[in-house]
Protein backbone atom coordinates (compact mmCIF):
# COMPACT_ATOMS: atom_id res chain seq x y z
CA UNK A 1 0.00 0.00 0.00
CA UNK A 2 1.34 3.31 -0.66
CA UNK A 3 1.82 5.75 2.02
CA UNK A 4 2.69 9.58 1.18
CA UNK A 5 3.72 12.12 3.87
CA UNK A 6 2.82 15.65 5.41
CA UNK A 7 2.52 18.08 8.41
CA UNK A 8 -1.04 18.15 9.39
CA UNK A 9 -4.52 15.42 8.17
CA UNK A 10 -7.54 17.52 8.58
CA UNK A 11 -10.07 14.81 8.33
CA UNK A 12 -13.22 16.62 7.51
CA UNK A 13 -13.85 19.20 4.44
CA UNK A 14 -16.59 21.31 5.49
CA UNK A 15 -16.57 24.43 6.93
CA UNK A 16 -14.21 23.89 10.13
CA UNK A 17 -12.37 21.54 8.40
CA UNK A 18 -11.46 23.95 5.47
CA UNK A 19 -10.93 26.73 7.66
CA UNK A 20 -8.18 25.09 9.39
CA UNK A 21 -6.63 23.88 6.04
CA UNK A 22 -6.35 28.17 5.06
CA UNK A 23 -5.07 29.11 8.06
CA UNK A 24 -2.70 26.66 8.32
CA UNK A 25 -1.43 26.76 4.49
CA UNK A 26 -1.23 30.23 5.54
CA UNK A 27 1.07 29.99 7.36
CA UNK A 28 3.30 27.74 5.57
CA UNK A 29 2.19 24.40 7.34
CA UNK A 30 1.94 21.17 5.10
CA UNK A 31 -1.99 19.90 4.76
CA UNK A 32 -4.22 17.70 3.57
CA UNK A 33 -7.57 17.64 4.01
CA UNK A 34 -9.73 14.19 3.57
CA UNK A 35 -13.86 14.95 2.78
CA UNK A 36 -15.73 11.83 1.90
CA UNK A 37 -18.82 13.82 0.07
CA UNK A 38 -17.90 15.23 -3.53
CA UNK A 39 -18.35 18.86 -2.48
CA UNK A 40 -20.58 21.06 0.08
CA UNK A 41 -23.55 19.74 1.02
CA UNK A 42 -27.20 20.58 -0.43
CA UNK A 43 -28.45 22.08 2.82
CA UNK A 44 -27.22 25.76 3.31
CA UNK A 45 -26.94 24.64 7.51
CA UNK A 46 -25.00 27.86 9.40
CA UNK A 47 -25.79 31.07 8.37
CA UNK A 48 -24.31 34.25 10.14
CA UNK A 49 -21.00 35.10 10.82
CA UNK A 50 -19.54 37.12 13.36
CA UNK A 51 -16.99 39.95 13.68
CA UNK A 52 -14.53 37.86 15.20
CA UNK A 53 -15.08 35.09 11.98
CA UNK A 54 -14.61 38.21 10.11
CA UNK A 55 -11.45 39.57 11.73
CA UNK A 56 -9.53 36.03 11.28
CA UNK A 57 -11.02 35.84 7.42
CA UNK A 58 -9.57 39.46 7.08
CA UNK A 59 -6.37 38.45 8.57
CA UNK A 60 -5.75 36.23 5.77
CA UNK A 61 -6.63 38.07 3.00
CA UNK A 62 -10.46 37.10 2.43
CA UNK A 63 -11.68 40.20 3.91
CA UNK A 64 -13.23 41.54 0.70
CA UNK A 65 -14.77 38.02 -0.68
CA UNK A 66 -16.91 38.27 2.25
CA UNK A 67 -20.20 40.43 1.96
CA UNK A 68 -20.30 41.99 5.33
CA UNK A 69 -23.80 42.70 6.95
CA UNK A 70 -24.87 46.19 8.22
CA UNK A 71 -22.66 46.80 11.44
CA UNK A 72 -24.18 45.80 14.91
CA UNK A 73 -27.61 43.76 13.59
CA UNK A 74 -28.17 40.07 14.33
CA UNK A 75 -31.01 38.05 13.11
CA UNK A 76 -34.10 39.60 14.19
CA UNK A 77 -37.02 36.89 14.85
CA UNK A 78 -40.84 37.33 15.30
CA UNK A 79 -43.63 35.45 16.30
CA UNK A 80 -46.40 35.05 13.34
CA UNK A 81 -49.53 33.75 12.60
CA UNK A 82 -47.69 33.12 8.98
CA UNK A 83 -45.44 35.66 6.65
CA UNK A 84 -49.27 37.15 5.27
CA UNK A 85 -51.16 36.68 8.60
CA UNK A 86 -50.83 38.40 11.61
CA UNK A 87 -46.85 39.22 13.38
CA UNK A 88 -46.81 39.28 17.42
CA UNK A 89 -44.12 40.37 19.13
CA UNK A 90 -40.53 40.34 18.28
CA UNK A 91 -38.35 37.95 20.60
CA UNK A 92 -34.90 38.76 21.58
CA UNK A 93 -31.78 36.96 21.45
CA UNK A 94 -29.85 38.96 23.96
CA UNK A 95 -32.15 41.36 26.51
CA UNK A 96 -31.54 45.21 25.30
CA UNK A 97 -28.99 47.39 27.61
CA UNK A 98 -29.42 51.13 26.50
CA UNK A 99 -27.03 51.87 29.49
CA UNK A 100 -23.94 49.97 27.36
CA UNK A 101 -21.72 52.27 25.56
CA UNK A 102 -21.59 52.59 21.90
CA UNK A 103 -18.34 51.62 20.91
CA UNK A 104 -16.91 50.33 17.70
CA UNK A 105 -15.06 47.22 18.93
CA UNK A 106 -14.09 45.50 15.91
CA UNK A 107 -12.89 47.02 12.27
CA UNK A 108 -16.10 44.12 11.26
CA UNK A 109 -19.02 43.58 11.25
CA UNK A 110 -20.81 40.42 10.68
CA UNK A 111 -22.32 38.41 7.40
CA UNK A 112 -25.11 37.44 6.66
CA UNK A 113 -23.81 34.44 4.32
CA UNK A 114 -25.05 30.83 4.16
CA UNK A 115 -22.17 27.71 4.95
CA UNK A 116 -22.63 26.65 1.81
CA UNK A 117 -21.60 29.96 0.28
CA UNK A 118 -18.71 30.71 2.58
CA UNK A 119 -17.51 27.01 2.09
CA UNK A 120 -16.50 27.31 -1.87
CA UNK A 121 -14.15 30.46 -1.25
CA UNK A 122 -12.60 28.67 1.71
CA UNK A 123 -11.85 25.90 -0.32
CA UNK A 124 -10.66 27.96 -3.45
CA UNK A 125 -8.22 30.06 -0.86
CA UNK A 126 -7.11 26.88 1.14
CA UNK A 127 -6.10 25.51 -2.55
CA UNK A 128 -4.58 28.72 -3.46
CA UNK A 129 -2.40 28.43 -0.37
CA UNK A 130 -0.99 25.03 -0.68
CA UNK A 131 -3.64 23.15 1.11
CA UNK A 132 -4.47 19.65 -0.38
CA UNK A 133 -8.17 19.10 -0.78
CA UNK A 134 -8.91 15.25 -1.53
CA UNK A 135 -13.14 15.54 -1.79
CA UNK A 136 -14.70 11.55 -1.91
CA UNK A 137 -11.79 10.62 0.22
CA UNK A 138 -12.80 8.34 3.22
CA UNK A 139 -11.10 7.80 6.57
CA UNK A 140 -10.79 4.38 7.04
CA UNK A 141 -9.05 3.94 10.31
CA UNK A 142 -5.55 5.79 11.98
CA UNK A 143 -3.01 4.78 14.62
CA UNK A 144 -0.77 7.06 16.67
CA UNK A 145 2.51 6.58 18.01
CA UNK A 146 5.27 9.10 19.39
CA UNK A 147 6.37 9.98 15.95
CA UNK A 148 2.37 11.06 14.65
CA UNK A 149 -0.55 9.24 13.27
CA UNK A 150 -0.84 6.72 10.14
CA UNK A 151 -4.41 6.80 8.67
CA UNK A 152 -5.89 4.62 5.91
CA UNK A 153 -7.82 6.45 3.25
CA UNK A 154 -9.61 5.55 0.27
CA UNK A 155 -10.09 7.39 -2.70
CA UNK A 156 -12.41 8.40 -4.71
CA UNK A 157 -11.42 6.24 -7.41
CA UNK A 158 -11.40 3.18 -4.72
CA UNK A 159 -8.21 2.55 -4.17
CA UNK A 160 -7.16 2.70 -0.58
CA UNK A 161 -3.61 3.77 0.63
CA UNK A 162 -1.60 5.19 3.80
CA UNK A 163 -0.96 8.77 4.61
CA UNK A 164 1.55 9.34 7.48
CA UNK A 165 1.04 13.14 9.90
CA UNK A 166 2.59 14.62 12.38
CA UNK A 167 -0.81 15.54 13.28
CA UNK A 168 -4.23 14.91 12.82
CA UNK A 169 -7.25 17.52 13.22
CA UNK A 170 -10.78 15.40 13.69
CA UNK A 171 -13.40 18.14 12.04
CA UNK A 172 -15.41 15.54 11.00
CA UNK A 173 -18.97 16.46 12.54
CA UNK A 174 -21.11 15.80 15.46
CA UNK A 175 -20.80 11.97 14.72
CA UNK A 176 -17.31 11.87 14.25
CA UNK A 177 -15.67 8.45 13.78
CA UNK A 178 -12.37 9.99 15.01
CA UNK A 179 -13.53 10.85 18.45
CA UNK A 180 -15.49 7.30 18.89
CA UNK A 181 -12.43 5.63 17.85
CA UNK A 182 -10.62 7.46 20.89
CA UNK A 183 -12.99 6.74 23.36
CA UNK A 184 -13.84 10.54 24.32
CA UNK A 185 -17.27 10.28 25.69
CA UNK A 186 -19.20 13.87 25.84
CA UNK A 187 -21.20 15.61 28.17
CA UNK A 188 -23.84 18.48 28.17
CA UNK A 189 -27.70 18.72 27.77
CA UNK A 190 -27.90 16.28 25.88
CA UNK A 191 -30.77 15.13 23.25
CA UNK A 192 -33.24 17.77 22.36
CA UNK A 193 -35.12 16.79 19.96
CA UNK A 194 -35.85 15.55 16.30
CA UNK A 195 -36.90 17.40 13.54
CA UNK A 196 -37.55 17.87 9.87
CA UNK A 197 -37.03 20.54 7.53
CA UNK A 198 -37.72 21.76 3.78
CA UNK A 199 -35.49 23.71 1.99
CA UNK A 200 -37.54 25.60 -0.83
CA UNK A 201 -37.18 28.50 -2.95
CA UNK A 202 -40.10 30.80 -3.16
CA UNK A 203 -40.28 35.28 -4.30
CA UNK A 204 -41.13 35.97 -0.21
CA UNK A 205 -38.37 39.04 -0.23
CA UNK A 206 -41.42 41.76 0.42
CA UNK A 207 -41.80 40.01 3.44
CA UNK A 208 -38.61 40.73 5.01
CA UNK A 209 -38.40 44.86 4.50
CA UNK A 210 -39.57 44.98 7.86
CA UNK A 211 -35.88 43.43 8.76
CA UNK A 212 -36.90 40.21 10.12
CA UNK A 213 -35.46 36.91 9.03
CA UNK A 214 -37.27 34.01 11.06
CA UNK A 215 -40.27 33.77 12.03
CA UNK A 216 -41.76 31.51 15.25
CA UNK A 217 -45.21 30.17 12.60
CA UNK A 218 -47.96 29.07 15.80
CA UNK A 219 -51.87 28.12 14.91
CA UNK A 220 -53.48 26.17 15.80
CA UNK A 221 -52.59 22.53 15.37
CA UNK A 222 -49.30 23.77 13.14
CA UNK A 223 -46.13 24.99 14.68
CA UNK A 224 -43.17 25.85 12.56
CA UNK A 225 -40.32 28.11 12.23
CA UNK A 226 -39.12 29.54 9.15
CA UNK A 227 -36.27 31.01 7.93
CA UNK A 228 -34.71 33.00 5.05
CA UNK A 229 -31.04 32.45 4.19
CA UNK A 230 -31.24 35.91 2.27
CA UNK A 231 -30.66 34.33 -1.55
CA UNK A 232 -34.38 33.46 -2.44
CA UNK A 233 -33.81 30.46 -0.18
CA UNK A 234 -36.54 29.61 2.63
CA UNK A 235 -36.34 26.39 5.42
CA UNK A 236 -38.91 25.46 7.66
CA UNK A 237 -38.32 23.31 9.96
CA UNK A 238 -40.89 21.36 11.89
CA UNK A 239 -41.49 20.57 15.43
CA UNK A 240 -41.83 17.06 14.56
CA UNK A 241 -40.29 13.51 13.01
CA UNK A 242 -43.11 13.10 10.72
CA UNK A 243 -42.12 11.70 7.53
CA UNK A 244 -44.56 14.08 4.73
CA UNK A 245 -44.22 13.24 1.20
CA UNK A 246 -43.92 16.78 -1.56
CA UNK A 247 -47.56 17.34 -2.02
CA UNK A 248 -47.64 17.58 2.39
CA UNK A 249 -44.45 19.54 1.99
CA UNK A 250 -45.94 21.48 -0.32
CA UNK A 251 -49.09 22.33 1.74
CA UNK A 252 -47.18 22.93 5.07
CA UNK A 253 -45.16 25.46 3.42
CA UNK A 254 -48.31 27.22 1.98
CA UNK A 255 -49.39 27.55 5.46
CA UNK A 256 -46.28 28.95 7.18
CA UNK A 257 -46.60 31.70 4.11
CA UNK A 258 -50.15 32.37 4.70
CA UNK A 259 -50.79 32.30 0.84
CA UNK A 260 -51.25 29.36 -2.01
CA UNK A 261 -50.46 31.57 -4.95
CA UNK A 262 -46.95 31.78 -4.35
CA UNK A 263 -44.96 29.62 -6.81
CA UNK A 264 -43.02 27.29 -4.88
CA UNK A 265 -39.73 25.03 -5.66
CA UNK A 266 -38.81 21.93 -3.38
CA UNK A 267 -34.82 22.25 -3.12
CA UNK A 268 -34.26 19.29 -0.42
CA UNK A 269 -35.31 18.10 2.52
CA UNK A 270 -33.79 17.25 6.07
CA UNK A 271 -33.74 15.18 9.21
CA UNK A 272 -31.87 16.92 12.02
CA UNK A 273 -30.60 15.86 15.24
CA UNK A 274 -30.74 18.78 18.15
CA UNK A 275 -28.83 17.97 21.05
CA UNK A 276 -25.79 19.87 22.85
CA UNK A 277 -22.92 17.79 24.13
CA UNK A 278 -19.29 19.04 24.92
CA UNK A 279 -16.67 16.46 24.28
CA UNK A 280 -14.44 15.63 27.39
CA UNK A 281 -11.02 16.76 26.36
CA UNK A 282 -10.37 18.33 22.62
CA UNK A 283 -7.10 16.93 22.29
CA UNK A 284 -5.56 13.00 22.53
CA UNK A 285 -1.83 12.45 21.56
CA UNK A 286 -1.29 13.98 18.14
CA UNK A 287 -4.69 13.89 17.24
CA UNK A 288 -7.14 17.11 17.92
CA UNK A 289 -11.13 17.72 17.94
CA UNK A 290 -12.44 20.85 16.39
CA UNK A 291 -15.57 22.28 15.99
CA UNK A 292 -19.02 20.04 16.14
CA UNK A 293 -16.78 17.33 16.77
CA UNK A 294 -15.72 18.95 20.01
CA UNK A 295 -18.81 20.54 20.77
CA UNK A 296 -22.16 19.86 18.91
CA UNK A 297 -24.39 22.90 20.24
CA UNK A 298 -27.99 23.70 19.07
CA UNK A 299 -28.98 26.11 16.42
CA UNK A 300 -28.83 29.49 17.48
CA UNK A 301 -28.62 32.89 16.57
CA UNK A 302 -25.71 33.77 18.67
CA UNK A 303 -23.39 32.15 16.06
CA UNK A 304 -22.03 29.87 18.70
CA UNK A 305 -21.91 26.87 16.47
CA UNK A 306 -20.12 27.22 13.23
CA UNK A 307 -18.14 30.30 14.66
CA UNK A 308 -16.99 28.80 17.69
CA UNK A 309 -15.37 25.90 15.43
CA UNK A 310 -13.43 28.64 13.23
CA UNK A 311 -12.17 29.87 16.44
CA UNK A 312 -11.00 26.49 17.33
CA UNK A 313 -9.31 25.84 14.11
CA UNK A 314 -7.73 29.32 14.54
CA UNK A 315 -6.67 28.90 17.88
CA UNK A 316 -5.02 25.46 17.35
CA UNK A 317 -3.09 26.54 13.66
CA UNK A 318 -0.73 28.86 15.36
CA UNK A 319 0.29 26.49 17.61
CA UNK A 320 0.98 23.55 15.57
CA UNK A 321 2.66 25.92 13.14
CA UNK A 322 5.25 27.11 16.38
CA UNK A 323 5.58 22.98 17.22
CA UNK A 324 6.41 21.98 14.32
CA UNK A 325 9.08 24.52 12.81
CA UNK A 326 10.63 24.05 16.08
CA UNK A 327 10.19 27.08 18.20
CA UNK A 328 7.77 25.83 20.28
CA UNK A 329 7.90 22.36 22.74
CA UNK A 330 5.08 20.35 21.97
CA UNK A 331 3.69 21.65 25.59
CA UNK A 332 2.05 24.01 23.88
CA UNK A 333 -0.37 21.68 21.88
CA UNK A 334 -2.08 21.45 25.72
CA UNK A 335 -3.00 24.85 25.45
CA UNK A 336 -5.57 24.30 22.75
CA UNK A 337 -7.55 22.14 25.23
CA UNK A 338 -7.04 24.13 28.39
CA UNK A 339 -8.48 27.08 26.24
CA UNK A 340 -11.50 26.04 23.68
CA UNK A 341 -13.49 23.64 25.91
CA UNK A 342 -14.18 26.37 28.54
CA UNK A 343 -15.26 28.65 25.73
CA UNK A 344 -17.65 25.79 24.44
CA UNK A 345 -18.98 25.36 27.79
CA UNK A 346 -19.53 28.88 28.35
CA UNK A 347 -21.39 28.84 24.76
CA UNK A 348 -23.62 26.03 26.39
CA UNK A 349 -24.36 27.67 29.31
CA UNK A 350 -25.54 31.16 27.66
CA UNK A 351 -27.72 29.20 25.09
CA UNK A 352 -29.83 27.58 27.63
CA UNK A 353 -29.51 30.92 29.75
CA UNK A 354 -31.64 32.80 26.24
CA UNK A 355 -35.30 32.60 25.83
CA UNK A 356 -34.93 31.03 23.06
CA UNK A 357 -33.80 27.47 24.73
CA UNK A 358 -35.30 28.21 27.90
CA UNK A 359 -37.45 25.31 28.12
CA UNK A 360 -34.85 22.86 27.71
CA UNK A 361 -32.77 24.62 30.56
CA UNK A 362 -31.61 22.95 33.64
CA UNK A 363 -29.32 23.12 36.47
CA UNK A 364 -27.15 26.17 36.48
CA UNK A 365 -27.92 27.31 32.97
CA UNK A 366 -31.37 28.17 34.38
CA UNK A 367 -30.25 30.79 36.52
CA UNK A 368 -27.24 32.12 34.84
CA UNK A 369 -26.45 35.68 33.87
CA UNK A 370 -26.68 36.59 30.37
CA UNK A 371 -24.05 38.19 28.67
CA UNK A 372 -24.47 40.73 26.32
CA UNK A 373 -23.34 39.80 22.38
CA UNK A 374 -20.13 41.64 22.36
CA UNK A 375 -18.40 40.06 25.19
CA UNK A 376 -19.71 36.61 24.12
CA UNK A 377 -17.71 37.59 20.69
CA UNK A 378 -14.97 39.68 21.33
CA UNK A 379 -14.25 39.77 24.76
CA UNK A 380 -13.65 35.44 26.00
CA UNK A 381 -10.94 34.64 28.16
CA UNK A 382 -8.70 32.33 27.91
CA UNK A 383 -6.32 30.83 30.86
CA UNK A 384 -3.69 28.50 30.19
CA UNK A 385 -0.04 28.13 30.25
CA UNK A 386 0.05 30.61 27.03
CA UNK A 387 -1.08 33.19 29.13
CA UNK A 388 0.19 34.92 32.04
CA UNK A 389 -1.53 36.77 34.19
CA UNK A 390 -5.24 35.45 34.07
CA UNK A 391 -6.31 34.45 37.05
CA UNK A 392 -9.23 32.66 38.19
CA UNK A 393 -11.03 35.21 39.63
CA UNK A 394 -11.43 37.04 36.53
CA UNK A 395 -14.67 36.50 35.08
CA UNK A 396 -15.14 34.46 31.77
CA UNK A 397 -16.35 37.23 28.92
CA UNK A 398 -16.68 41.26 29.51
CA UNK A 399 -16.90 43.91 26.48
CA UNK A 400 -13.47 44.54 25.26
CA UNK A 401 -13.65 48.00 26.53
CA UNK A 402 -14.15 46.92 30.09
CA UNK A 403 -10.94 44.38 29.53
CA UNK A 404 -8.73 47.09 28.68
CA UNK A 405 -5.75 44.55 27.12
CA UNK A 406 -6.15 42.13 29.88
CA UNK A 407 -4.13 39.03 29.47
CA UNK A 408 -6.04 36.33 27.72
CA UNK A 409 -8.45 38.15 25.51
CA UNK A 410 -8.51 39.41 22.06
CA UNK A 411 -6.06 42.69 21.93
CA UNK A 412 -8.14 45.55 21.54
CA UNK A 413 -9.36 47.58 18.13
CA UNK A 414 -8.39 51.09 17.95
CA UNK A 415 -7.86 52.91 13.97
CA UNK A 416 -4.44 54.16 13.65
CA UNK A 417 -1.86 55.74 11.43
CA UNK A 418 0.73 53.06 10.40
CA UNK A 419 3.33 54.30 7.27
CA UNK A 420 0.47 56.95 6.09
CA UNK A 421 -2.23 54.42 5.80
CA UNK A 422 -5.52 53.70 7.98
CA UNK A 423 -5.42 50.47 9.90
CA UNK A 424 -6.83 48.73 12.67
CA UNK A 425 -4.19 47.54 15.43
CA UNK A 426 -5.67 43.69 14.59
CA UNK A 427 -4.24 44.45 11.26
CA UNK A 428 -0.61 44.42 13.14
CA UNK A 429 -0.97 40.81 14.57
CA UNK A 430 -2.29 37.25 13.93
CA UNK A 431 1.22 36.47 11.47
CA UNK A 432 3.68 36.09 14.62
CA UNK A 433 4.85 37.54 17.98
CA UNK A 434 4.49 41.74 18.63
CA UNK A 435 5.57 43.66 21.56
CA UNK A 436 3.79 47.07 21.85
CA UNK A 437 5.30 49.75 23.91
CA UNK A 438 6.14 53.46 23.92
CA UNK A 439 9.19 53.04 25.41
CA UNK A 440 12.24 52.67 23.11
CA UNK A 441 13.78 50.29 25.60
CA UNK A 442 11.03 47.90 24.57
CA UNK A 443 12.70 47.42 21.51
CA UNK A 444 15.88 46.66 22.68
CA UNK A 445 14.59 43.64 25.01
CA UNK A 446 12.44 41.73 22.27
CA UNK A 447 15.90 42.04 20.26
CA UNK A 448 17.65 40.12 23.14
CA UNK A 449 14.54 38.24 24.16
CA UNK A 450 14.31 36.85 20.24
CA UNK A 451 17.78 35.97 20.26
CA UNK A 452 17.91 34.50 23.01
CA UNK A 453 14.70 32.11 22.51
CA UNK A 454 14.80 31.68 19.16
CA UNK A 455 11.46 33.34 18.27
CA UNK A 456 10.89 35.86 16.11
CA UNK A 457 9.42 39.05 18.19
CA UNK A 458 7.81 42.33 15.89
CA UNK A 459 8.79 45.77 18.07
CA UNK A 460 5.94 47.96 17.39
CA UNK A 461 6.32 51.78 19.01
CA UNK A 462 2.82 53.21 20.13
CA UNK A 463 3.20 56.98 18.89
CA UNK A 464 6.00 56.48 16.80
CA UNK A 465 5.31 53.23 14.54
CA UNK A 466 1.90 53.77 14.89
CA UNK A 467 -0.12 56.47 16.12
CA UNK A 468 -4.32 57.25 17.02
CA UNK A 469 -5.96 58.13 13.91
CA UNK A 470 -7.07 61.32 16.25
CA UNK A 471 -3.81 62.42 16.69
CA UNK A 472 -5.26 64.59 19.77
CA UNK A 473 -5.83 61.55 21.91
CA UNK A 474 -2.86 60.92 23.28
CA UNK A 475 -2.23 57.86 25.33
CA UNK A 476 -5.15 56.52 23.65
CA UNK A 477 -3.37 53.66 22.63
CA UNK A 478 -1.75 53.03 25.99
CA UNK A 479 -5.06 53.48 27.82
CA UNK A 480 -6.71 50.70 25.35
CA UNK A 481 -4.18 48.03 26.22
CA UNK A 482 -4.03 48.77 29.85
CA UNK A 483 -0.61 50.69 29.65
CA UNK A 484 1.37 53.01 31.74
CA UNK A 485 4.00 55.32 29.80
CA UNK A 486 6.97 52.48 30.63
CA UNK A 487 4.94 49.27 29.94
CA UNK A 488 4.30 46.75 26.99
CA UNK A 489 2.60 44.23 25.87
CA UNK A 490 3.05 40.74 24.49
CA UNK A 491 0.57 39.80 21.59
CA UNK A 492 0.61 36.30 20.23
CA UNK A 493 0.04 35.08 16.66
CA UNK A 494 -3.43 34.94 17.18
CA UNK A 495 -4.01 38.30 18.43
CA UNK A 496 -4.14 37.31 22.06
CA UNK A 497 -2.49 39.56 24.66
CA UNK A 498 -0.13 36.62 26.25
CA UNK A 499 1.45 39.07 29.21
CA UNK A 500 1.50 42.63 29.61
CA UNK A 501 4.07 44.93 32.13
CA UNK A 502 2.08 47.92 33.13
CA UNK A 503 5.26 49.67 33.37
CA UNK A 504 9.14 49.05 32.58
CA UNK A 505 10.27 47.30 34.69
CA UNK A 506 13.90 47.37 36.37
CA UNK A 507 15.06 45.06 33.35
CA UNK A 508 12.97 44.75 30.35
CA UNK A 509 14.88 41.96 28.83
CA UNK A 510 14.90 39.71 31.47
CA UNK A 511 11.18 40.49 32.33
CA UNK A 512 10.33 39.67 28.77
CA UNK A 513 12.33 36.71 27.96
CA UNK A 514 10.97 35.00 30.46
CA UNK A 515 7.65 35.41 29.96
CA UNK A 516 7.80 35.10 26.06
CA UNK A 517 9.61 31.76 27.16
CA UNK A 518 6.84 30.35 29.10
CA UNK A 519 3.94 31.72 27.11
CA UNK A 520 5.54 30.46 23.97
CA UNK A 521 6.82 27.02 25.48
CA UNK A 522 9.78 27.94 23.94
CA UNK A 523 11.74 24.67 22.77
Amino acid sequence: MEESSTSVLVVGGSLVGLSAAVFLAWRGVPTVVVERHPGSSAHPRAIGFTPRTLELLRAVGLGPRVPQAARGTRPRRVRVESLAGRWFEETLWTPERPEAPAIEHSPCAGAALAQDRLEPILREEAIALGADVRLGTELLRFEQDDGGVTAWLRGRDGQEYATRAAYLIAADGHRSPVREALGIGRDGRGYLRTARSVLFRAPLDAYLRSGFVQFEVEQPGFSAFLVTYGDGRWMLMFRDDEERDEQAQREMVSRAIGRSDVPIEIVTTGRWTISALIADRFASGRVFLAGDAAHTLPPNRGGYGANTGIEDAHNLAWKLSAVLSGASAPRLLDTYDAERRPIAWLRHQQIFARDDYKAFAGGPARDATILDDDAMELGQLYRSAAVLGADDALPPALRPDRWAGQPGTRAPHVWVVDGGERRSTLDLFQKGWVLLAEDGRWCSAAAQAAGRLGIEVRCIRLGVDVRPVDEREEGALRRAFGLGVGGASLIRPDGYVAWRSVDLPADPAGALTDALGRVSCAA
